[in-house]
C-alpha cells in the first residue's frame, strides 16, 4: 500500500479534494487508480512501492521512490 498526503505549503494544513495519481516506472507497472484526498489530505493506493511520479491535479510534483506515506506540499 502507498499513501500520499497533500498539504498547503503556506499553512501546512491538509489539502482536501485534490486529484492524485501515481505513474510507476518499470515494465507492466503503469498508473495507479486516480484518488481524491480526504479530509486529512490523504489518498491511499493498493499499489506496491516503487519508482514513480506522483501527480497532483495533473501536475508532476514528485519523482523518486514511492513507499509508505509520501507528503507533498502544494
Amino acid at each position: 500500500m502507498v499513501s500520499v498526503k497533500v498539504a498547503y505549503l503556506s499553512t501546512g494544513k491538509p489539502a482536501k479534494n485534490q486529484k492524485v495519481s501515481i505513474g510507476f516506472s518499470g515494465l507492466f507497472r503503469g498508473f495507479s487508480e486516480t484518488a481524491y484526498t480526504n479530509y486529512d489530505g490523504e489518498a491511499h493506493f493498493d499499489n506496491d512501492p516503487g519508482d514513480g511520479i506522483i501527480y497532483i491535479n495533473g501536475n508532476p510534483l514528485f519523482k523518486g521512490f514511492v513507499a509508505g506515506m509520501k507528503v507533498i506540499y502544494i
